[in-house]
C-alpha cells in the first residue's frame, strides 16, 4: 500500500513543470488547476513552484487573491515573509508555530503589487527591489512572485540595469588581468540542454594564446552548467587573486565561478533552482564578469535582448562586444551561434553598434538540427568535452569552431571578420581552420590537462 509521502512524491512530480507552462503564458485547463490547488493544499507542492503557479494565473485573471497570501492560505498557515500589516509573529509548520520569515518590507510589498499589475519599474523602484534582493531582505515567496511576474511581463532596461548596478556593487572583483582579456559566457536560460559550447571555446582560444577569464555558474535552469562541467573536469576554480593571475599567465586561462565572486548571489539561488524557468537572474551573470573584461561574446537566449546587453555592456566600458543569439525554428533559440538556422548578431565595434546575421553555411559547415549537440547531466557534457579535445568530429566540434572563429575576432586574435558592415566570410572560414588546427595538433588537450594539474595541490573551490 502506497504511503503518503509516496502520494506526495508522486503528486509532486506530476506538477513539476505546470509552473514553468503557467509563467510561460500557457493556460492550463480548469481540471489541471484545480487538482494542483488540490496539491498545495496537501503540501505536495513546494512553496516556491506554487507561488510561482499562482502568480501565473493571477497575472492570467485566473484568481484575484495575492498569490504569496493565496499560498499560505492554502496551507493554512501565516505568509512566508510576513502578512501585509507585518505583524505576525510565528507561522504554523508541520510541528506546530515556528518562527516566521522576515516580513517583506513596506517598500518591496508596494514593488510587488506593482509588478503584479504588469507594470514597468522605474529606475527608483527597480533600484530599491534588487538592493533588497541582494542584501537578502526579500523572503523567498516575495521573491518567487516577483521574478515570476518579471518573467512573464518581460524585464525592462531599465529593471537590468538597476540589477546590474546592484550585483556589481557587492561582487568580489578580480583586478590585474590583461587588457586584452575576453570572456565567453551564455545567458543560458534557453530551455535546450545542450552540450557546453562557450566553455569548449574558452579552451581553443587560450590554445590559440587569448586570454580568457571565462565567468561561469552552476546548471540553473539547464541541467549541466560552466562549473558543473569543469568540476567534473577537475579544472580548478581559484578564489584567490594571486592563483587566479598566476593561471592566466601560464596557461592564457582562467575560469571564475559566479557563486565564488557573487556572495549576494546566495540569497537568489535557491529561488532559482526551484522555480526551474529562465529569470533575470540569466541574463546578469555576462553582465558583471568580475575581471572587469572588455571583450565580450555573449550568448543570449533570445533576440529581443540583443541590443539591451550590448548597450548595458557598452555604457559601463566594453570595447568590443558580440551578443549572439542562434535561431533553431520552431521559435527556439539558442544563447550560441548554430548550424540549424540563422544566427542574430548585435555587435560593438570602434564605438559603433550594428546588427548583423551569421550564416553558418556560408562559413563551411553542414547544417544540423539542434538535437545533434543534445547534453545532458555533467559527467556526460564533460565526456564530449574530453573526446572534442582528443578530435573528435561531429555537429559540437563543428558548433564550437563557428563560435570559437567569432570569439577570435572579438579578442582581436586571427582574421578580422567585418568588412564594409557585413561578414567576411573568407576571413570567418581562416578563423574556424585555425581553430580546428588547435583542436588537430592536440593544443587544446594540452591546455585542457595543463589547467587540471595547476597547482595540483590546491583544491577546487566553489562556494555558495
Amino acid at each position: 500500500m502506497a504511503s503518503s509521502r509516496d502520494s506526495a512524491s508522486a503528486a509532486s512530480t506530476m506538477f513539476r513543470d505546470l509552473p514553468g507552462r503557467v509563467a510561460g503564458g500557457e493556460v492550463v485547463a480548469p481540471e489541471q488547476v484545480k487538482a494542483a490547488l488540490d496539491a498545495i493544499k496537501a503540501g505536495a507542492m513546494e512553496e516556491i513552484p506554487a507561488i510561482a503557479f499562482l502568480t501565473g494565473l493571477y497575472i492570467q485573471g485566473r484568481i484575484l487573491s495575492d498569490p504569496v497570501e493565496l499560498e499560505a492560505e492554502l496551507r493554512n498557515r501565516a505568509p512566508a515573509g510576513g502578512v501585509r500589516d507585518n505583524d505576525a509573529t510565528t507561522a504554523a509548520g508541520p510541528g506546530g508555530n515556528v518562527p516566521a520569515a522576515a516580513a517583506m518590507t513596506p517598500e518591496f510589498r508596494e514593488i510587488l503589487d506593482w509588478t503584479l499589475a504588469g507594470r514597468a519599474l522605474d529606475a527608483t523602484m527597480a533600484q530599491v527591489a534588487f538592493d533588497q534582493i541582494m542584501d537578502g531582505r526579500v523572503p523567498t515567496g516575495g521573491l518567487a512572485a516577483f521574478l515570476t511576474a518579471l518573467h512573464m511581463r518581460g524585464e525592462t532596461v531599465t529593471e537590468l540595469e538597476a540589477a546590474v548596478r546592484a550585483m556589481r556593487a557587492r561582487m568580489v572583483a578580480v583586478p590585474g588581468m590583461p587588457p586584452g582579456a575576453i570572456d565567453v559566457c551564455g545567458t543560458g536560460g534557453d530551455g535546450l540542454g545542450t552540450l557546453n559550447v562557450s566553455t569548449a571555446v574558452a579552451f581553443v582560444l587560450a590554445a590559440l594564446g587569448a586570454p580568457v577569464v571565462k565567468h561561469g555558474n552552476r546548471a540553473l535552469s539547464s541541467r549541466s552548467g560552466a562549473t558543473d562541467v569543469l568540476l567534473e573536469l577537475d579544472v580548478p576554480l581559484p578564489v584567490d587573486h594571486g592563483h587566479i593571475g598566476a593561471m592566466v599567465a601560464e596557461h592564457k586561462l582562467a575560469f571564475l565561478a559566479a557563486t565564488n565572486h557573487h556572495p549576494a548571489m546566495r540569497h537568489v539561488g535557491a529561488v532559482r533552482r526551484a522555480l526551474g524557468f529562465r529569470t533575470i537572474f540569466n541574463l546578469l551573470g555576462p553582465l558583471c564578469n568580475p575581471a572587469g573584461v572588455a571583450r565580450q561574446m555573449v550568448g543570449v537566449f533570445s533576440p529581443d535582448w540583443l541590443g539591451p546587453m550590448v548597450r548595458t555592456l557598452q555604457a559601463t566600458g566594453s570595447a568590443r562586444v558580440w551578443a549572439i543569439c542562434g535561431d533553431c525554428g520552431a521559435g527556439r533559440y539558442i544563447d550560441e551561434l548554430t548550424l540549424a538556422g540563422p544566427n542574430h548578431a548585435t555587435i560593438l565595434e570602434d564605438g559603433q553598434v550594428m546588427s548583423l546575421i551569421v550564416d553558418a553555411g556560408q562559413a563551411g559547415f553542414e547544417p544540423a538540427p539542434i538535437s545533434a549537440i543534445a547534453g545532458g547531466a555533467p559527467a556526460h557534457n564533460a565526456a564530449a568535452l574530453r573526446a572534442l579535445a582528443q578530435g573528435a568530429r561531429g555537429a559540437y566540434r563543428d558548433t564550437v569552431l563557428l563560435n570559437a572563429a567569432v570569439a577570435l575576432h572579438v579578442a582581436g586574435r586571427g582574421d578580422s571578420i567585418i568588412r564594409g558592415g557585413a561578414i567576411d566570410y573568407a576571413a570567418l572560414r581562416a578563423n574556424a581552420g585555425l581553430a580546428a588546427d588547435a583542436l588537430d595538433k592536440g593544443a587544446v588537450a594540452a591546455v585542457l590537462e595543463a589547467v587540471r594539474n595547476f597547482r595540483a595541490d590546491m583544491p577546487n573551490r566553489v562556494t555558495g
